[in-house]
């Protein structure tokens, strides 16, 4: 249980409304506007320069030539709305008339004008955060977490055709998986084994978006929030379980001293120079403080002492 308190006392809370809801981290880039700018300006300031000469020239009337720019003005930006510039890491997927034409990019393209629609693709790997999501483990103890997912589009034509918003289809489908797998398992298990649900979570949602032209990269969990009370009550659990594995310890210890010294009581009965060594040693550690006092009884007398008791006894 250590390691569930280790677990715990990293989990951090952070505000849910904060997060991003299936919100793409970035648009498309409008590379071609600045192209489209200069290729309508510079041939209808031509165009403006011509007409001016002919009203010059008196060729043509003021209303004339006023009707005459304002028509090759809305021609010509028609014609050049169409050029697009797609990044190297985009792809426009092209509907003409409602219908699935080709998939262009990156760099320019020209789409038909009202024939034509595109919709442009990001390929990168994109990121989308899980919002926080209430679990209920299978030993019914309430949980929230926070994920991220990260994926990238294969096909973007398949992205584009198959799912009506692949971004918001995909955390979906992730949220509702982190809820089933999650469901599942025990407090114990949530907490030690992230890895395994991780890999469960993003092995079942690779499964299903694949038909969606995705790839998932990974499914990562950020956050686990527990009950404070829930919190109290298993860090009071691993105090408790390191006490007792302290206390084991100690015992351990001093079971093993204790067989050392009935091992050298032995050793030293059997060799009385060593007992004496050791009695020599033992006054030497007492120091030479004025505090201690030490009288020294001769170890021969204590001998002597019990050879006249045990005859004694006899007799």
């Amino acid at each position: 249980m250590s390691n569930l308190a280790s677990v715990v006392g990293s989990l951090s809370h952070t505000d849910a409304e904060s997060r991003l809801y299936a919100k793409p981290s970035g648009e498309h880039m409008h590379l071609g506007s600045t192209l489209r700018s200069v290729l309508f300006l510079v041939p209808f300031l031509v165009v403006c320069i011509l007409l001016y000469l002919l009203l010059r020239a008196g060729v043509l009337s003021v209303p004339l030539t006023v009707l005459i720019g304002v028509i090759i003005a809305i021609v010509w930006s028609t014609v050049v709305s169409g050029v697009r510039v797609a990044a190297q890491w985009e792809r426009g997927v092209v509907l003409r008339l409602g219908h699935l034409h080709s998939v262009r990019g990156p760099g320019l393209m020209y789409i038909a004008p009202i024939l034509e629609n595109v919709r442009f693709i990001d390929t990168r790997t994109l990121v989308l955060n899980i919002p926080r999501q209430k679990v209920i483990t299978k030993d019914n103890v309430p949980a929230e977490i926070d994920s991220a997912l990260f994926f990238m589009v294969k096909s973007a034509e398949k992205a584009v055709v198959s799912i009506q918003d692949y971004r918001f289809a995909v955390a979906q489908y992730a949220q509702a998986t982190l809820r089933d797998v999650v469901g599942g398992l025990t407090l114990d298990e949530l907490l030690s084994e992230r890895e395994q649900i991780q890999n469960r979570v993003q092995d079942s949602v690779e499964e299903r978006v694949k038909d969606w032209g995705l790839h998932i990269d990974s499914i990562r969990l950020q956050d686990i929030e527990l009950p404070e009370d829930l919190k109290r009550m298993m860090s009071r659990q691993a105090s408790a379980e390191r006490e007792k594995r302290a206390t084991i310890t100690k015992a351990e210890g001093d079971k093993l001293a204790a067989v050392s010294l009935v091992e050298a009581a032995l050793l030293m009965e059997k060799s009385p120079a060593t007992l004496q060594l050791r009695t020599l040693q033992t006054i030497d550690g007492l120091g030479s403080s004025p505090s201690n006092t030490v009288v020294l009884f001769p170890v021969e007398m204590v001998a002597l002492l019990k050879k006249l008791g045990v005859g004694k006894d006899e007799g």
